[in-house]
């Protein structure tokens, strides 16, 4: 890591700050970053739905869950210990628990650790090895490869970054099989070619955050219109991909229905988002956080369609 050895500007000394229980709670709850943590839970739920034809054992979901978010919530942790020089600058991340002191770094570290090593035990233990290995691992590169090494080099980093968000879908699969399928290989492709056009808009919005501290986001060193044109290439590679299930025989009708209509509004917004780009529109009127929301919005919708089609096949 390149920071500072002594304590970053902006983050306060813990030891002078009022720390009351209820506060430290919230506190190491947000160092999972829990937001984060629903969406990659509903790329779980729907994907063992799919695994098993219909209703999976409701304690392996719950199991799988309980392990995803402990694992996931490690990740995070540790990321935040990583990163507190440069959250301390950031508008968006001055409030985090490292950063005002309500959690010291030793404490962020040991809890990262703590939770990276007990989410392996219990995913082992109640779900299966195989499962384990691959939230393991899943850590571990966005730790060491995404934190450590590609997000402070290169512009690059979040779409390589991102396939430890997209190891949820193989670990709810292989929840259910204790294997990967091709289903599995193509939801993964999925989130893969999601993650950059999802996470680009709201990049652009934040770009002097990122500039201020050194981070190389693209939109920090490519202009709109070409942060745009990127966007809009892995949409339409996002889109074909997830329409790959159906002629695959993964599922029926009903999938490939839904996944069709919200890729066509998502190309809608992101082919918008280009055209306000190319125009040199800045500012609110570059509306970059459009997609950035919807951007949600359809993943949720596609991965619903995945649990709700085994039932109408």
């Amino acid at each position: 890591m390149t920071a500072v050895e002594s304590r970053p500007a902006g983050v306060l000394d813990h030891s002078t700050v009022h720390r009351p229980l209820g506060a430290r709670i919230k506190a190491f709850v947000a160092l999972t970053k829990p937001r984060i943590i629903e969406l990659l839970l509903i790329t779980t739920i729907p994907v063992m739905f799919l695994a098993a034809q219909g209703v999976p054992d409701l304690w392996l979901v719950l199991a799988t869950c309980v392990g995803g978010y402990l694992s996931a919530g490690g990740a995070n942790a540790l990321n935040m210990y990583l990163d507190r020089d440069i959250d301390a600058l950031m508008h968006r991340t001055s409030q985090r628990p490292l950063v005002t002191g309500m959690v010291s770094p030793r404490e962020g570290l040991v809890f990262g650790i703590a939770l990276a090593v007990g989410s392996t035990l219990w995913l082992g233990l109640l779900v299966n090895w195989f499962s384990a290995w691959l939230a393991l691992g899943a850590l571990l590169f966005y730790v060491i490869v995404y934190t450590m090494i590609l997000k402070r080099r290169t512009s690059q980093n979040i779409v390589w970054g991102g396939i430890a968000g997209c190891m949820p879908v193989l670990i709810g699969w292989s929840s259910v099989k204790n294997e990967v399928s091709w289903a599995a290989v193509v939801l993964f492709l999925v989130m893969f070619f999601w993650t950059p056009p999802h996470y680009w808009p709201l990049s652009m919005k934040v770009k002097e955050d990122y500039a201020r501290v050194g981070v190389p986001m693209l939109p920090v060193i490519a202009s709109n219109a070409a942060v745009s044109r990127q966007i809009v290439l892995y949409s339409w590679v996002m889109v074909a991909v997830s329409l790959a299930l159906w002629p695959l025989g993964y599922v029926g009708w009903f999938y490939p229905v839904v996944a069709g209509l919200a890729g066509a509004w998502w190309l809608k917004e992101a082919h918008g988002l280009q055209s306000r780009a190319k125009s040199g529109a800045t500012g609110a009127k570059l509306k970059e956080m459009r997609l950035f929301h919807w951007s949600i919005t359809y993943v949720s919708v596609l991965f619903v369609a995945v649990a709700i089609d085994p039932f109408l096949r």
